[in-house]
């Protein structure tokens, strides 16, 4: 019988925390990949760790799926705080004349509560809309970072009209007698950029078909959307 052998790798990071930032911000990122001495590594899967959920002089044990490599929307503005991703799916019905907005999960959402979880659920808002009627939230997901949704929202709209709205979609911690904390959020649209707009565009572009996209979620919180 041939002989087993189990490894476990040890890795030792050292950071000084900034005064301004704290230690909660810290986030390691693992990656696992299949090792190939002629041709590029093949990336298998990778999971985040914030390491708010540790503990001073604190061995803990995380059980993680690894997740396909997320995109990181590069941004400009050096201000916004990446609070975790989010997979939505787009796609134009046009039997029925109405977008289908789908929100699947999220992964490695910003913990909110104490406990290191958030209770999180998602709102969206197809915008400009005077009525405020295109609102929609999912139900909320107790105890998690990383949320399975898989539910869908219909908004009725002309094709043509979809190139004069935004798209806004924001994720909440529930929080029982006192107000709901914001997590994080994304805008998709005309007047979005890189893979946001991107996203948009793909829909316009294939009618009738679902398209599904990874987006990071910032700590931006659109004006126009409260709570």
């Amino acid at each position: 019988m041939a002989e087993c052998f189990l490894e476990l790798p040890v890795f030792c990071f050292s950071a000084v925390e900034a005064q301004s930032g704290g230690g909660g911000r810290f986030i390691v990122k693992i990656s696992v990949c299949d090792e190939d001495k002629f041709r590029h590594n093949e990336f298998i899967g990778e999971t985040r760790i914030p390491l708010k959920k540790l503990k001073p002089n604190q061995i803990k044990n995380f059980n993680n799926c690894l997740e396909k490599q997320l995109p990181v929307n590069k941004t400009e503005d050096k201000s916004l705080e990446e609070r975790g991703r989010i997979m939505i799916s787009l796609k134009y019905n046009t039997q029925k004349s109405c977008l289908v907005v789908g929100i699947i999960r999220c992964a490695h959402l910003a913990a909110m509560d104490a406990n290191g979880f958030s209770d999180p659920y998602v709102k969206t808002y197809l915008k400009p809309d005077e009525n405020k009627k295109s609102k929609h939230k999912t139900a909320v997901k107790k105890k998690t970072l990383n949320p399975e949704f898989n539910e869908e929202f219909c908004y009725d709209i002309k094709y043509a009209d979809l190139t004069k709205k935004t798209l806004e979609v924001t994720v909440w911690d529930y929080d029982i007698g006192k107000s709901n904390d914001f997590i994080g959020g994304v805008s998709l649209g005309i007047n979005a950029n890189g893979e946001r707009l991107k996203h948009w565009f793909d829909c316009l572009k294939n009618k009738d078909k679902k398209i599904e996209r990874w987006h990071t979620l910032t700590n931006e919180l659109p004006g126009s959307l409260n709570d």
